[in-house]
C-alpha cells in the first residue's frame, strides 16, 4: 500500500527554482512583466527595434544578475531581515520621565517590582 502513495519530504521548505529561493522568484517574475510592458510601451511610442531590443536585453540581464545575486547573498529570509534591521533606530530618546513613572506592575508580576 505504501508504494502507491509518494511521500512529500519538502514540507516546510521554501520553494526553489533554478537556484532562486522564496520570494526572489516573485521579484523576477514581476521584473519580467515590467520589462515586457516597457517593450510594448516603447514599441507603441514608435522607437526602433534596434534601440528597444538592446535596451530590453541589457535591463533583463541586469535584472537576472541582481536577483540571483540577492538570492545568493541573503538567502530565503535574509533580505527581509536586513531591510528590517536598517529601519531600527540607533537609540531612543525620551524627553520626559513620564514614560517610566507611569508604568504599573502587572498583577502576576509582583515579584518584579522596581524599587
Amino acid at each position: 500500500m505504501s508504494s502507491i502513495y509518494q511521500i512529500n519530504k519538502g514540507i516546510n521548505k521554501p520553494i526553489e527554482f533554478r537556484g532562486l529561493r522564496g520570494h526572489y522568484i516573485a521579484w523576477l517574475a514581476i521584473g519580467l512583466v515590467v520589462l515586457l510592458l516597457t517593450f510594448i510601451a516603447l514599441y507603441l511610442l514608435g522607437a526602433g527595434l534596434m534601440v528597444i531590443m538592446p535596451l530590453v536585453f541589457a535591463l533583463g540581464s541586469s535584472l537576472f544578475f541582481s536577483v540571483f545575486r540577492l538570492s545568493k547573498r541573503f538567502g530565503v529570509h535574509g533580505l527581509s531581515k536586513y531591510l528590517a534591521k536598517r529601519e531600527l533606530p540607533d537609540y531612543v530618546k525620551f524627553r520626559s520621565r513620564r514614560v517610566f513613572t507611569g508604568l504599573r506592575v502587572m498583577p502576576g508580576n509582583a515579584e518584579r517590582q522596581v524599587v
